[in-house]
């Protein structure tokens, strides 16, 4: 009257009852626990780093070691890493995106300062520094003359620039700042600042390789907005003092006609 409870709450006692040997019968032999199975290896991983508008990775370099063409230790050579800059200071690299292969090596995109203009490659996570962030975005318009400043994707700051002239037109592309340097004196005709970028003009001969730089007007504000320059981004004075102290290193510069 009362079997099924006793069978819900005795079960252990019952089992135990049941695994006795009955008379000319062998005992079971238990089961040998399955093998464990092994760990699956590491499927490869692709991470995003910089969208370029509003929020872009950068670092410095700890070596010099070959950028690759892809995340391999054994792909084709692009260029070679530098610690420093035409103008001696830290390099800086923006870096795009990361990958962590099936071995759990993890290498970085990044973009290359160097002729060709453009070009990115791959470099191992061990190669670069502490990672730091940027929110501003500087674009230029050849045709309208204008520089635009956007911080977190709002527009912070418009002024009108001078740009190449025709025959060494500014050079169009998705670059960013690698220096940012204050220029004492006003004779320079840089002053009162000067940005070093990742682009590099028409001109291969030109006096440190070539960068195109953002800075003061050359000593002609009467040309700006204009086409008077080598290459290089000239601003009115007041315009790049406001700017060049609030935009960062790694800052990515989009240079469109």
């Amino acid at each position: 009257m009362s079997v099924g409870a006793f069978t819900l709450t005795s079960g252990a006692g019952v089992a135990a009852a049941s695994s006795e040997p009955t008379s000319g019968q062998p005992a079971p032999v238990p089961a040998a626990p399955p093998s464990p199975e092994p760990a699956p290896a590491p499927k490869p991983a692709h991470v995003v780093l910089s969208n370029e508008r509003t929020s872009t990775t950068w670092a410095h370099p700890v070596e010099e070691i070959p950028i690759r063409a892809r995340p391999e230790v054994r792909s084709r050579t692009l260029a070679r890493t530098r610690l420093a800059t035409e103008d001696g200071f830290p390099e800086v690299y923006v870096l795009l995106s990361s990958f962590t292969d099936a071995k759990g090596s993890e290498w970085m995109q990044i973009r290359i300062p160097a002729r060709p203009n453009g070009r990115t490659g791959w470099v191992p996570r061990e190669s670069l520094a502490e990672f730091h962030v940027t929110h501003w975005l500087v674009e230029i318009a050849l045709r309208s003359r204008r520089l635009k400043a956007y911080y977190n994707g709002k527009l912070r700051f418009n002024a009108p620039v001078g740009v190449g002239k025709p025959s060494t037109p500014t050079p169009t592309g998705h670059f960013y700042i690698r220096e940012i340097f204050k220029l004492a004196s006003p004779s320079n005709p840089y002053w009162p600042y000067a940005i070093g970028t990742s682009d590099y003009s028409t001109l291969t001969d030109w006096p440190g390789g070539g960068v195109v730089g953002i800075h003061g007007d050359f000593g002609e504000p009467q040309l700006i907005p204009g086409d008077p320059s080598h290459g290089c981004v000239r601003m009115h004075s007041r315009d790049i003092a406001w700017l060049a102290p609030r935009v960062s290193l790694g800052t990515p510069i989009h240079i469109v006609a």
